[in-house]
């Protein structure tokens, strides 16, 4: 691209010299000529004034007289009637240049010049020309070299950027070269770049969303599945099939929400459910972990309620709390379910040590963990609430309080049938 952006400047150049050049050239040569012709013409009319004059004056008229009247580079020839004509200078030979002047009283001045100074200094103007032409040709090629580097360096420069997004790095280099042209190329480049890194990080948010959330189900079904190949009582099989069902069922809805959630955040799918039924679940699921940790999980609180949004992701959260409290906390986990206003309310609380005072509200961060964890626990339990209209708090550090507010349905209240007479 440099080649053809100097040798297109050069071509155009080189035209432009030549148009103009060769109408220069024709133009001073002819304005050499005519003046030369004009002065020579004026000399012989200068010299037939000086010989008239000394005529009239009864001066002597001779070659030493008239010859200071005349430049040296010149012939003069004086033809006087009734005298010898008079000769100032050489005689030029090949092609001259003749002036002739007459007087009234029939005196005759010729002068003649050599064609040769006429091409001399037509030869110096040609020169000083073809010097112009010659600068004028360095200059446009040194401005083409730098208007080429200007546009190949920045094409360059996206062709790289182009590539790196091709092989898998997303970053924006914001740079821009002052032409139109490309900063328009390159804000389309760094918006592609903004876009990939974007989709990059949500689908490995989504992978280490999915391995974080599916973890623990998928091992507490495997417990069961492994309970129903040991066990050899009928109703204990089919018992523990209908909850690895069940878990099944549930691993699936959180599979479609975290796929939900990771293409639009704001999708909800709440549905007026059983608040009881959600806790229960999760309680019979998580008991025998922690039976085998030591521990215990209880429930207490109001009871019936009716609550807005999507049961399993619901499930989720309270088994994100959950897990939290088997993994970080001690004693026994409490599950109470409560009222305020008209939202429901699911606290987790536990006798353990609690949150750390640095950490406070970046507990519910990504990366943001009190111990050796992934972090990604409460950040998704958090993302998963807030989905269906809810929210998850940290109501208390130390012993640790986590809460899950929902929005309640009020039951209808039931009017009295009317007595029949």
């Amino acid at each position: 691209m440099r080649r053809r952006l100097i040798n297109s400047t050069l071509a155009v150049v080189l035209v432009v010299i030549a148009v103009f050049g060769v109408s220069l050239v024709i133009v001073e040569t002819r304005t050499i000529s005519n003046s030369a012709q004009e002065s020579v013409d004026s000399e012989a009319l200068r010299l037939i004034s000086v010989v008239e004059s000394r005529l009239l004056g009864d001066e002597s008229v001779n070659p030493g007289v008239l010859g200071e009247q005349i430049d040296p580079r010149r012939y003069a020839r004086i033809d006087i009637p009734g005298r010898a004509p008079i000769e100032i200078g050489e005689r030029p030979e090949g092609s001259v240049m003749e002036g002739v002047a007459r007087s009234e009283s029939g005196e005759k001045v010729t002068v003649q010049e050599s064609r040769s100074t006429v091409t001399d200094e037509v030869g110096r103007t040609l020169l000083i020309i073809g010097a112009v032409a010659l600068l004028a040709v360095i200059a446009a090629v040194l401005l083409a070299v730098r208007q080429a580097n200007r546009l190949a360096s920045p094409l360059t420069d996206l062709a790289e950027t182009a590539e790196r997004l091709g092989s898998g790095d997303p970053r924006p280099r914001h740079k821009r070269y002052g032409v139109p042209e490309l900063d328009r190329v390159a804000d389309v480049l760094d918006s592609s770049a903004e876009r990939i890194a974007r989709m990059l990080t949500a689908e490995r948010r989504l992978a280490a969303d999915a391995s974080h959330q599916l973890r623990t189900p998928l091992t507490a079904l495997s417990m069961r599945l492994e309970e129903i190949t040991l066990t050899e009582d009928l109703d204990t099989v089919k018992e523990e099939a209908t909850i690895a069902l069940t878990q099944v069922e549930r691993l699936t809805d959180v599979v479609q929400r975290l796929l939900t959630n990771s293409r639009d955040p704001r999708t909800g799918s709440a549905v007026v459910f059983d608040l009881d039924e959600v806790v229960k679940q999760q309680i019979e699921e998580w008991r025998p972990a922690y039976r085998s940790a030591g521990r215990a999980i209880v429930h207490s609180g109001k009871h019936g309620m009716q609550a807005v949004g999507t049961p399993g992701a619901v499930a989720q959260v309270l088994a994100a709390l959950i897990e939290n409290s088997l993994m970080h906390g001690g004693g026994t986990v409490a599950l109470r379910t409560r009222v305020t206003g008209n939202q429901a309310v699911i606290e987790v609380t536990d006798g353990g040590p609690g949150v750390p005072a640095d950490l406070g509200a970046r507990i519910f961060e990504r990366s943001i963990s009190g111990r050796n964890s992934t972090g990604i626990g409460l950040a998704v339990a958090r993302d998963l609430a807030e989905a269906d209209g809810g929210r998850l708090e940290m109501l208390q550090q130390q012993p640790p309080v986590f809460a899950l507010f929902l929005s309640r349905v009020t039951r209808p209240r039931q009017e009295p049938e009317p007595t029949v007479r």
